[in-house]
């Protein structure tokens, strides 16, 4: 019997474009999923004539894999991930792997990692981007978990991985346990931030200088033939373009309410628990969020009166200059944020990150593909031990360069009450980043008036805590346990 390289369980569109991009690539693949018509579909469908090979259950499934056997998984994350794990453990033998390529929560991908490992099976939590397209032509694919699988998967993934200008695969080893869904979720978190950003930038463009359909796509395609050159970018110029069935553009008939599946808010809970300041990947979630009450806006714009309308006339030219330069340089914060976070938890997990290779694996098949993630693996190329991005040389002076732009931006948006959750959260970070001397100084004495908590003083050592008598009635007794 000829068994096949690989065999994948779930046939979702992401889950059969993948098998067509694998088995494009040379590779045999084993199919199974749970509603026997869609496998027969597939395998009647874009699958015919092809290397694939469907089966109707999952003892047969696994018997047509090459040892050691190759499992990836394409269903829903949660609870069917386990379920499918439990189904196929006693068929499975020590040393086969189990990929999960859904958007698992990374603490899931740790906790099935140690479990099978101690049943002898190897594990790998997948985070893998690009959508339809890119799991068909080739994806960013990020894989964390049991290491001693990597070399058995390796062929596969950079074969069928997008591939950067220079012919490097997007897709390298990432690190033990939940590293490869960590690193996919704060893509994702940082996509949140990419599109948000984006949408700030519209309505400074639309609500300020009244461009049409047609020349905000004239706008977008200008910047993305310059330092904003990235996909996303290139996408919304398209949906500008786009017209309904009217001749009108179709954006003006789209409600705006956005929708979510929650990877930007683990991204922002994450950095919660971490301590790490993530203000605008949490402000691109809570403008989702303030999205969704859509009636109570309608309701308060009738209460509420902004700005009234500016007489003034505006040079279209200049002012989208102004806030393409705003765009890039609240860019450069949200992924400098990113990259901080994830350099806080390969610390306290241990994973050793690669940042600047995870920077290229972003660079081809993802949604937040982009000219400036090139720029970013240079950074950590040039320095290993960069602390943070905008420490980089490259950066410094981008964001030197950008702030007068981006400050008066904000400033014209605030004056004319347009909402800028992201760029006005970018500006407020960098603006305390370079801050040698911030207000906390009173929040410590506050709270060491109210708790006895306890501070540090300028003119003493750090890590000595001292707590003061500040009302003379209230004890020299302090807080036991000291939280910043």
């Amino acid at each position: 019997m000829e068994k096949s390289d690989i065999g994948l369980i779930g046939l979702a569109v992401m889950g059969q474009n993948l098998v067509l991009n694998m088995a494009d690539h040379g590779f045999s693949v084993t199919v199974f999923n749970r509603t026997a018509s869609k496998t027969e579909e597939f395998m009647q469908g874009p699958a015919k004539g092809k290397a694939v090979l469907g089966t109707e259950d999952l003892h047969e499934f696994v018997k047509h894999l090459k040892r050691p056997r190759r499992v990836m998984l394409m269903v829903k994350a949660g609870a069917p991930v386990d379920d499918c794990i439990q189904q196929l453990v006693p068929l499975l033998e020590a040393g086969d792997i189990i990929i999960d390529g859904g958007n698992s929560h990374f603490t899931d991908t740790q906790r099935r990692c140690d479990a099978l490992q101690a049943k002898g099976i190897l594990f790998i939590g997948t985070g893998i981007s690009g959508g339809e397209e890119g799991a068909r032509h080739g994806p960013s694919i990020m894989p964390g978990g049991n290491s001693k699988a990597w070399p058995h998967v390796k062929p596969i993934f950079q074969a069928i991985a997008a591939k950067s200008e220079d012919g490097a695969p997007c897709c390298e080893w990432v690190g033990e346990g939940g590293a490869g869904h960590y690193v996919k979720m704060v893509h994702n978190g940082i996509e949140y931030g990419d599109i948000q950003l984006i949408c700030e930038a519209y309505n400074l463009l639309k609500a300020r200088a009244h461009l049409s359909a047609t020349e905000l796509s004239d706008a977008f395609s200008k910047w993305n033939q310059g330092a904003l050159d990235s996909y996303l970018i290139e996408i919304t110029a398209q949906i500008f373009k786009k017209l309904d069935v009217d001749g009108k553009p179709l954006l003006d008939k789209i409600l705006d309410v956005a929708g979510q599946k929650g990877t930007g808010k683990w991204t922002a809970t994450d950095a919660l628990d971490r301590g790490m300041p993530l203000t605008l990947i949490g402000e691109a979630v809570f403008a989702r969020c303030l999205s969704a009450l859509k009636e109570e806006r309608v309701a308060a714009s009738k209460h509420f009166q902004g700005p009234p309308a500016s007489k003034d006339g505006i040079a279209k030219a200049a002012w989208i200059d102004q806030v393409g330069q705003a765009l890039y340089a609240s860019k450069m914060i949200s992924y400098t944020q990113g990259f901080m976070l994830m350099q806080k938890a390969s610390e306290e997990n241990r994973w050793n990150l690669n940042l600047g290779s995870i920077a290229l694996m972003w660079r081809g098949g993802c949604i937040i593909r982009s000219k400036f993630l090139g720029k970013i693996k240079a950074a950590y190329e040039h320095n290993p031990k960069l602390t943070n991005l905008l420490l980089d040389s490259f950066f410094e002076q981008e964001i030197v360069r950008c702030t007068p732009s981006w400050r008066t931006t904000v400033s014209e948006g605030v004056l004319h009450g347009t909402p800028l959750p992201c760029f006005s959260t970018a500006l407020a970070f960098f603006d305390g980043y370079r801050s040698a001397q911030l207000p906390a100084n009173l929040l410590q004495a506050q709270r060491d008036f109210f708790g006895a908590h306890t501070y540090e003083r300028v003119d003493k050592p750090r890590g000595q805590f001292f707590h003061t008598n500040w009302t003379g009635t209230g004890g020299d007794v302090s807080s036991s346990s000291y939280n910043a």
